[in-house]
């Protein structure tokens, strides 16, 4: 991933333009998000399947703040990604 652009800053919104990822990636992510209780909704859009790049919405409950979440998020992911490298390397 090569940065992350935000669009769009509220207290319980976050929106971004995720850079140089497809669906992989952005899914992955928003999967993660899902799981969290904190987290109202997350969704990303990619407008056009060959040049477009995927803009993702975060919106969460009261009091909890998105970038914060979207930062779990990551981490979290990161941390699966380590451990499912481990299994594969032991192959």
């Amino acid at each position: 991933m090569d940065s992350i652009e935000i669009i769009n800053d509220k207290t319980l919104e976050l929106e971004v333009i995720v850079h140089n990822e497809s669906h992989g990636i952005c899914n992955a992510l928003r999967n993660k998000l899902m799981k969290n209780k904190d987290v109202e909704y997350a969704v990303y859009n990619i407008d056009h399947p060959l040049i477009g790049e995927p803009i993702m919405t975060i919106k969460t409950k009261r009091g909890k703040r998105p970038k914060k979440v979207l930062v779990k998020a990551a981490k979290d992911l990161n941390k699966d990604i380590s451990e499912f490298k481990s299994l594969v390397e032991g192959i």
